[in-house]
């Protein structure tokens, strides 16, 4: 038996990257997935994915920094699914590279606002769904820029620290209601949020390379597989954990 059969599964950020590798593996093992995303057309590609490898699954658009329309995405999945399983709060930005005093605080705001604020947004209304029902399990973000310091993107390693200080106070205030909080912390993963930086300096994909001990690229695929294991009944002891991802960054 598929290990989410049945099951319900949100997932914000998955048009594409990380997010739409976790939606695919979701539904692979079974579950029905809500894909959110403020791309709606790329959205709405990676449902039409899911639905031609035989899976079931739905698009919601919303911004989670907003929360009204956070509000309205996790209504839409309960109201459409009739409950919420499993969540992946995978939205994310990065930013240029810029020393901090060259940094806007227009950059630092909008850095904050959906990496941080908007994995706040997505638990406070997730878990009131998950506490009616007893059971849950919850994802997060982070980085390896949660654990290290990272030159020239001060507001995002600052964001994703942030995500990991939140996933352990989460993690210990629901850990006897049934509801698994954990954080993801990726490497450098080949995905669309590292584009930016590799088109603007070619030099970084090699800079990317030689920051990974193991001595590549991560893939989605990768970091899916993880989120996976940390929702299923496998993962039932690990609770405010921050699973590293990251081809060997952090044990140097």
């Amino acid at each position: 038996m598929r290990r989410f059969e049945g099951k319900v599964a949100l997932v914000t950020g998955g048009a594409s990257g990380i997010g739409r590798a976790t939606c695919l593996a979701f539904a692979r093992e079974g579950a029905k997935v809500v894909v959110d995303d403020i791309q709606a057309d790329a959205g709405e590609e990676t449902v039409r994915l899911i639905r031609n490898a035989g899976g079931e699954a739905i698009f919601a658009k919303a911004d989670v920094s907003k929360a009204p329309e956070v509000e309205s995405l996790v209504e839409k999945a309960v109201d459409t699914y009739g409950r919420l399983d499993c969540a992946f709060n995978n939205a994310g930005v990065g930013e240029p590279l810029r020393r901090i005093h060259k940094t806007s605080e227009d950059n630092w705001d909008r850095v904050m606002a959906t990496n941080l604020k908007g994995v706040y947004l997505c638990m406070k209304y997730e878990l009131s769904v998950m506490l009616k029902q007893g059971k849950g399990t919850i994802v997060n973000t982070s980085s390896l820029a949660g654990i290290k310091g990272l030159s020239g993107q001060a507001a995002y390693v600052a964001s994703k620290h942030g995500v990991l200080g939140l996933t352990k106070a989460a993690a210990l205030e629901y850990a006897t209601s049934g509801i698994r909080i954990n954080a993801v912390c990726p490497g450098v993963i080949n995905t669309p949020l590292i584009a930016p930086n590799m088109k603007e300096r070619p030099q970084m994909e090699k800079v990317y390379v030689d920051m990974e001990p193991i001595g590549r690229l991560g893939q989605p695929e990768e970091i899916a597989a993880a989120v996976l294991w940390l929702c299923s009944e496998e993962a039932s002891f690990v609770v405010g954990a921050c699973f590293p991802v990251d081809g060997g960054v952090v044990a140097r």
